[in-house]
């Protein structure tokens, strides 16, 4: 064990020299540990066989009817066997207490275009399916940026895009759920057959009420391009303003509202607004292929028409839906300060991204403990009319910028509807049953962790927190959060989901929704222990 002088100066030579340890050691670590996985799933691609889905669901209810059989005293509450490694989600759920169930569902199962509809296994990533829908002329109505995220993960978690102002979250696009239950049974579960309920309560449930097995998703037809339009802003009730407007937050959706709607803020006071609209290709605008490893970060990019002006360029659908992928938003940024020099780009672009799993499989408690005190990665649904409180809290908090915004539909289904609570009437658009609501992310090193000033990170995001509750958002729960039992659910619903846990023997097979989420270490007491004074 180093002695704590020692080990300070360790960790201060770390920070110091971030960007040599990630580009010696971590990019070319990921980028092997990569290439393993992508090996694996190429076998896996050449052995797939959707005939056989059937069989494999059978099996995982037979391990449950097996789990079922057990003395109480040996039954440990179930969950997948999927590694913490390979998900997304920030927090390291303590899978080694739990019994374990594999989930090796991984195919497309069938493309319905007279419905519109895709069904899919669970494991299936944003990058199977697009490589899959876009060469048909589909997409997913809500497609995430990041190549690795599971359709599964997302429909039992939540995702947003920015086509959500017409579609809203990922889970309005979900039309059946394939759940084995705690007791071994398998139901399908839609808007108006016998399960309900429990459609309403699957999302934003985290895989706490059973074993997803097959999802059924919205597709929508697509062209080859995206037709995006960037419009620099200065002066935040402008941007917020223009936001605002294109996304319909005070009159009922209009055909003319754009296709895709995203707002980069890169200070208070400066915003660039982009609208997309689907495209063929037009001779007379440059085509940017924005995700080809030489290419500028998108974000960078945006950035420049701060100076250039309002312009306007094609986009291929793929890389327009994976813009964000490559510099994970802008959090490399934070790890290789000098990333998006056009020297770097060319020579070791094809490293990039890091691989959020080899981040997360190399991550000790130590490390997670240290770092979750000096970051911040959050996305945060509130409603669009705060927005200048939203920005104007967010900066004086974690001083971090840019901030991302998506606008939102968030639709009014009624009481007990799910762990979503109902929009305010205040914040309804005239005439429906939807609100405008905004995904805020936050990414990246706080401004205070960089210029090492006293930065107390459990304090900010409680802060954030209770603003987010009092304005009636929600957190997403991939992100580690800073409430207690009785704060969590005060932000989300539960009463649906307590009574689906019973009726659908979900209590005493598998935890509960805040045990799933809540992060697995003591996030009050570390804070306090590292606060960094400056």
């Amino acid at each position: 064990m180093f002695p704590s002088s020692i080990k300070s100066h360790i960790i201060t030579w770390l920070e110091d020299h971030r960007s040599l340890v990630v580009c010696v050691f971590c990019l070319p670590a990921s980028f092997l540990f990569s290439l393993l996985l992508r090996i694996r799933a190429f076998a896996r691609r050449l052995t797939s066989d959707p005939h056989r889905h059937d069989g494999a669901v059978r099996c995982i209810q037979a391990q449950v009817l097996e789990w079922n059989k057990l003395p109480s005293k040996k039954k440990r509450l179930l969950c997948t066997s999927r590694p913490n490694w390979l998900s997304l989600s920030i927090t390291f759920f303590q899978k080694h207490l739990h019994h374990q169930v594999p989930i090796p569902l991984y195919d497309i199962l069938e493309l319905n275009e007279e419905a519109a509809t895709v069904r899919v296994e669970p494991m299936v990533t944003i990058g199977d399916i697009t490589r899959y829908l876009i060469p048909r002329g589909y997409s997913l109505a809500v497609t995430i940026e990041l190549d690795d995220a599971t359709l599964g993960g997302l429909a039992m978690g939540t995702g947003m895009s920015t086509h959500s102002h017409k579609a809203g979250l990922y889970h309005e696009t979900i039309t059946s759920y394939e759940v084995v239950l705690g007791d071994g049974s398998l139901v399908t579960a839609t808007a108006t057959n016998e399960y309900s309920d429990l459609y309403r309560a699957l999302p934003w449930s985290h895989g706490s009420l059973g074993f997803l097995v097959a999802l059924t998703l919205k597709i929508v037809r697509v062209k080859p391009y995206i037709r995006i339009k960037y419009t620099p802003v200065r002066g935040q009730k402008q941007y917020c303003d223009l936001i605002r407007k294109l996304s319909g937050t005070y009159e009922a959706e209009p055909a003319t509202h754009p296709d895709y709607i995203e707002g980069t803020i890169f200070s208070k006071d400066e915003a660039v607004v982009m609208t997309g609209e689907y495209s063929d290709y037009d001779r007379r605008l440059t085509v940017n292929h924005c995700s080809r490893w030489y290419k500028p970060w998108f974000y960078k990019h945006v950035e420049s028409f701060l100076k250039k002006g309002e312009g306007e360029e094609l986009i291929p659908l793929r890389d327009y839906l994976l813009r964000h992928n490559r510099p994970i938003f802008w959090v490399v940024e934070d790890m290789i300060s000098f990333g998006n020099n056009p020297l770097f780009r060319l020579l070791f672009g094809w490293l990039l991204p890091p691989k959020p799993a080899f981040l997360k499989f190399t991550t000790t408690p130590g490390v997670r403990a240290y770092t979750f005190t000096r970051q911040v990665f959050q996305d945060i649904v509130l409603p669009i009319q705060e927005l200048e409180k939203q920005i104007e809290l967010a900066s004086q908090l974690f001083e971090k910028f840019p901030l991302l915004v998506y606008p939102c539909k968030i639709i009014d289904h009624g009481p007990i509807s799910g762990q979503l609570r109902r929009p305010h009437a205040k914040y309804l658009v005239p005439g429906t049953n939807y609100a405008m609501y905004n995904d805020l992310g936050v990414y990246g090193v706080p401004g205070k962790v960089k210029d090492k000033k006293p930065y107390d990170a459990v304090a900010a995001m409680r802060e954030m927190e209770r603003f987010t509750r009092d304005v009636g958002g929600y957190s997403f729960l991939y992100a580690d959060i800073f409430m207690n039992r009785e704060e969590f659910e005060q932000m989300f619903d539960l009463s649906l989901y307590e009574a689906v846990r019973t009726k659908y023997m979900a209590e005493g097979a598998f935890p509960h929704l805040y045990d799933k989420v809540k992060p697995e270490i003591d996030v009050f007491s570390i804070g306090e222990q590292n606060v960094i004074r400056g």
